[in-house]
């Protein structure tokens, strides 16, 4: 089974193609190594899941923000790569986490990035990963999530 499908029998899917929001690239790449810009969630072009951690959001509703920003940032992947059977490994995941300074559960906040990972991928091939509180982020997102992907040379 593709990665597609793994997720897709999970009941998750990958939205189109997240809005660019400023002047970046969300993908670059460098031979068989992508960098995958910040990245939030958004619906019909529109910011979802906004709010700070520890005032207006719950560790789960801050988890599922995680989870639906890691399916935006692999839909880009997929756009960039022309699909997700190419990632050999995703090596490092940054989350970020817009909270309160007394939070303390970005760890399983970005639980929810990670895990979506495992589903895609498996277990055996989950990334690094770093998750850090910061007082704010763009557009009131309650996460933002960075990634660095591995990938396998395009078949001619």
């Amino acid at each position: 089974m593709t990665p597609e499908q793994k997720l897709a029998g999970a009941g998750l899917t990958l939205p189109p193609p997240h809005p660019l929001v400023g002047t970046f690239a969300l993908v670059a790449q460098r031979g068989d190594v992508l960098y995958v810009s910040g990245h939030g969630a958004f619906a019909d072009g529109e910011p979802i899941h906004r709010g700070k951690l520890g005032a207006d959001l719950t560790t789960a509703e801050g988890k599922e923000a995680a989870q639906a920003v890691m399916l935006a940032l692999l839909g880009s992947v997929r756009d960039h790569i022309g699909g997700l059977d190419r990632v050999n490994r995703v090596l490092k995941v940054l989350v970020f986490v817009n909270s309160t300074p007394e939070f303390s559960e970005h760890h399983l906040v970005a639980n929810g990035s990670t895990e979506v990972l495992a589903t895609a991928f498996g277990k055996e091939r989950l990334p690094a990963r770093s998750a850090i509180g910061v007082s704010s982020l763009p557009l009131g997102f309650a996460v933002e999530v960075e990634a660095i992907v591995e990938i396998a040379p395009a078949v001619p």
